[in-house]
């Protein structure tokens, strides 16, 4: 038998079987490419000063976005629909809000340059790899320092600081200084 080939009852995965769940997106199909084609070329393109201009474009596209946000035109969102940002809050440039399922944002939070926030994921113990999201919270007063992860089903506490490069996959708790990958919580923020 060639190394390259599978008996078929061993397999473990099988991309085959895969099947996207209805109404996965929250919109049908040419919304969702209607707003990739708008996000490369009139979000993507604005130039930096432009922030108004970007929290136009995500609310007509069903986001939440509060007062004074700061957009970077450089950062990318999945699904605007099911993101929720509030007042005075920061999203630096090349962050990434995959937002397969909800991403709710604090007021005064800072989501610094190269941030992933991912809430989906494939529940790799089934052969046919389904796909599957759990919501992502950042509470008020928050700061994920540069190129952070954040993985599906977490929140970070009010106040809490997440340090460069860190990895997060278990909620943490308010006002804490915290890093690492994983992450792990070093000290009180106050």
């Amino acid at each position: 038998m060639n190394n390259f080939m599978m008996n078929e009852t061993a397999v473990i995965q099988d991309l085959r079987t895969f099947k996207m769940p209805s109404a996965f997106r929250g919109r049908p199909g040419w919304y969702v490419q209607l707003w990739w084609i708008v996000q490369s070329l009139l979000f993507n393109t604005s130039p930096q000063f432009m922030y108004s201009w970007r929290r136009f474009l995500l609310r007509s596209f069903g986001a939440n976005i509060g007062k004074g946000v700061i957009l970077r035109p450089s950062m990318r969102v999945q699904f605007p629909w099911k993101v929720t940002i509030g007042d005075y809050s920061w999203i630096g440039d090349h962050v990434v809000l995959y937002s397969l399922g909800p991403i709710d944002i604090g007021t005064n939070v800072v989501i610094s340059q190269k941030s992933y926030l991912c809430t989906g994921s494939h529940d790799y113990v089934k052969s046919d790899f389904p796909i599957y999201y759990q919501p992502i919270k950042i509470e008020n007063e928050s700061w994920l320092a540069t190129d952070v992860f954040v993985g599906p089903g977490v929140t970070i506490g009010r106040g809490t600081v997440v340090g460069a490069r860190s990895s997060v996959f278990k909620s943490l708790p308010d006002n804490k200084i915290c890093m690492g990958s994983p992450v792990k919580i070093l000290k009180d923020r106050i």
